[in-house]
């Protein structure tokens, strides 16, 4: 099978995954969350005009000319309502975000304004009508779509809901996404491995990246190379309503490599295996029903280069949010020799410096070294056939992590 290009890999990734239907959340759950829908707003903010500083309700016409002195005729606060109308000559005591006085049309600030006596002030200077007022319906108006569907309920959107009225809000469905590890030599983390064993640990890096794009994971555990066992793994899937089941190892051909043909038995059609790229060659994508399986190579840094490139897009699509890797053109600070057929990922420490980012790819690339990716904070990307690169030329990097700036060490 000839290897598949990794752009015609994520477009048959891509393909056909549409965000998931919607369900109704408390406002309190749903930050982070995706909305189906376009928000109404359920009320008018602010629901009166209302006073936006300390001072006195004032008729603007009273200060044409100034100094003035004016009758204080009572007081009112947020969450109040004054019971009579200013009058010529007359102010009221207001603090900010209390409704104006009828009569009233500007808010005198108290820094403007000399007190006499209990009722009485001087006021020092002229207004404008409508001066320090915020007039109702000033943020929104009742009826108003105030957030788009997709949008992101960050702080401020959960906010704006929340000001408009909405205790609930209907969002799309947070994608749950089965993860499987697979393989007679794998122990969780805290065991006392035996010869010939060792710690699983590419779950934990895979979670937490569907995890930041929107899902809700769930772990199906570490399963040996039992056809039967995997076959009852991929049912726990599937009866959990899994929409993505990403297996770790075992998508290969060898001899203890089982993933392929267990999904296959199951009647997953596959969409591809192989890509041309380095590290993630025996990446394999199928649907099982309308559930994705995404076979991750075993290979540490294999599986998590190829979760950043491939699951998280599409855990992001399904959950109704949009997904780019942040990438940058940079300068080599070393040369680097011609490529192969295969995209090259090469793990790199990208840094700040004379307003450029200089990219320095590590010596040692292979896919076991957990160590090298966490110290990377980038991927130099080297196209298939790329010719050498000498000092100084620009590539292209994905940034893991944000650059140091000098002044940072």
């Amino acid at each position: 099978m000839a290897l598949l290009p990794v752009a015609e890999a994520k477009a048959r990734l891509l393909d056909g995954a549409n965000h998931l239907p919607a369900e109704t959340v408390r406002i309190a759950d749903a930050a982070g969350r995706v909305l189906a829908t376009g928000l109404k707003a359920l009320r008018t903010q602010p629901p009166f005009d209302a006073s936006a500083m300390d001072g006195y309700a004032v008729r603007a016409a009273d200060l044409a000319a100034t100094p003035v002195t004016l009758n204080v005729i009572g007081e009112v606060a947020a969450g109040q309502v004054f019971d009579r109308a200013v009058g010529a000559g007359e102010s009221v005591r207001i603090f900010t975000g209390a409704p104006m006085p009828d009569g009233a049309d500007a808010v005198l600030i108290q820094e403007n304004a000399r007190v006499l006596s209990a009722d009485r002030i001087e006021a020092l200077g002229s207004l404008a009508t409508g001066r320090n007022v915020r007039l109702q319906g000033l943020d929104f108006k009742k009826d108003m779509v105030i957030l788009p569907a997709g949008r992101m309920l960050d702080p401020a959107a959960l906010s704006l809901a929340a000001a408009a009225n909405h205790a609930e809000l209907e969002v799309v469905r947070r994608p749950l996404v089965a993860i499987l590890a697979t393989g007679d030599e794998l122990l969780p983390p805290g065991s006392a491995p035996a010869p010939g064993k060792i710690i699983a640990s590419n779950y934990f890096g895979v979670a937490a990246i569907a995890a930041s794009a929107g899902a809700t994971v769930l772990d199906l555990g570490i399963v040996g190379d039992d056809r039967a066992l995997i076959a009852q793994a991929v049912q726990r899937a599937v009866l959990a309503g899994a929409d993505v089941m990403v297996t770790l190892g075992g998508a290969s051909v060898g001899d203890h490599d089982l993933v392929q043909g267990v999904m296959t038995d199951a009647g997953m059609a596959l969409g591809f295996w192989k890509i041309a790229m380095r590290p993630g060659k025996p990446l394999m994508f199928g649907r099982l029903g309308g559930l994705k399986v995404l076979g991750l190579p075993g290979n540490p840094v294999a599986s998590l280069i190829c979760s950043h490139l491939f699951l998280a897009p599409l855990v992001a699509r399904l959950g109704g949010r949009s997904y780019r890797l942040d990438e940058r053109t940079a300068r080599l600070a070393v040369a680097m020799e011609a490529n192969d057929q295969r995209q090259d990922y090469v793990r790199a420490s990208v840094e700040q410096s004379g307003g450029v980012l200089v990219a320095t790819p590590f010596s040692l690339q292979d896919s076991s070294m957990l160590r090298t990716l966490s110290d990377a904070n980038a991927l130099i990307v080297r196209d298939p056939f790329a010719v050498a690169a000498s000092i100084g030329d620009d590539c292209r990097v994905i940034l893991l992590r944000a650059p140091e700036m000098p002044n940072e060490r």
